[in-house]
């Protein structure tokens, strides 16, 4: 098994929950550790997870998986961001500007790491060839690399967004949903043209 080819893909898997963690950062100026923890745990999970269904589902769905991860990737993330920008105005025209106590429900964290983690699923069927995870005890060991990796580089992403949004103040809404906005076109137009 490769552990140096497993690192990297981890870390290539992580940085479109990265990216997402460091806006969830500066969207929430009051965030918890705990709810920091929760939001590192949950995309940690699915990047971890999606690999496995991937690999057991192997041919039988990647040629469907293909296909169409890259469009649920862009709708739900260009709607969870589009959301975002609409509620940040809709606050700064009744009065309420600021985001300080803004919290990422279940349901949207749940949708922001499925929409990350769908890579994830495809990139399970290609693990064998790619890092020799070819028995269930290798998987156990590449998706704990790879949530682990997760997981870190989430908690870090939330700390300097919140960092990055107390600068930005009433304006990391908005940053934020164009951010996971232009985190979806770029996915959509990765798949369709390169």
């Amino acid at each position: 098994m490769n552990y140096f080819t497993i690192v990297g893909i981890g870390f290539g898997l992580a940085m479109d929950a990265f990216a997402v963690s460091l806006t969830s950062g500066a969207a929430n100026a009051k965030i918890s550790i705990r709810q920091i923890v929760k939001i590192a745990l949950v995309f940690g999970l699915f990047q971890a997870a999606m690999p496995v269904i991937g690999w057991v589902a192997g041919d039988l769905f990647s040629s469907f998986i293909e296909v169409v991860d890259h469009y649920i990737a862009f709708i739900l993330l260009g709607y969870i961001g589009g959301k975002m920008i609409y509620e940040a105005i809709k606050k700064k025209d009744d009065g309420h500007e600021g985001s300080a106590n803004a919290n990422m429900d279940n349901k949207t964290l749940l949708l922001m790491a499925v929409a990350t983690s769908i890579d994830a699923l495809v990139t399970g069927i290609i693990l064998p060839m790619a890092a020799g995870v070819t028995t269930f005890g290798r998987m156990l060991v590449a998706i704990s690399i790879i949530g682990g990796i997760t997981f870190a580089l989430c908690v870090a992403a939330v700390y300097l967004g919140k960092a990055f949004g107390m600068m930005l103040k009433n304006k990391a809404e908005i940053v934020g949903g164009a951010v996971l906005i232009f985190i979806g076109a770029k996915i959509l137009v990765e798949h369709l043209f390169f």
